[in-house]
């Protein structure tokens, strides 16, 4: 069995941290100041989650959000999770993708998170 990436995380990856999470820039960046923020706990997915940990999550979101605003000052982000593996999910600890979007950074953004399936993406075409 494979150690847990996220489990076995180098303190010096940790850009934040609270009691029951941390985040971490991705290693892999969609766009520039990619972050994931995992729990320290191993869980699966998001709905193994219990609830005080959902919130640290999101307090962990909203502060990533700040230090990114300074940082890097996106145009938008898009939030993601991945559950399960047909939703693309290859690393199986929870980890809330935030991702910091900047004006041209692709050709159409509209539609978003839709583009996981690409021929959705633009909802007005009929399909």
């Amino acid at each position: 069995m494979t150690p847990c990436i996220f489990c076995n995380i180098p303190p010096q990856e940790i850009i934040l941290k609270n009691q029951l999470g941390y985040a971490r820039y991705d290693k892999y960046p969609v766009n520039q100041g990619h972050v994931l923020i995992v729990p320290f706990r191993h869980i699966k997915t998001y709905f193994d989650a219990d609830d005080s940990e959902k919130a640290t999550l999101w307090e962990l979101v909203e502060e990533a959000k700040g230090m990114l605003d300074k940082q890097f000052h996106p145009d938008g982000y898009n939030i993601g999770i991945n559950v399960g593996e047909a939703a693309g999910q290859t690393v199986m600890h929870l980890h809330i993708h935030l991702i910091p979007r900047y004006v041209g950074d692709v050709a159409n953004p509209r539609g978003g998170v839709r583009g996981v399936i690409p021929s959705m993406q633009d909802y007005r075409k009929p399909h």
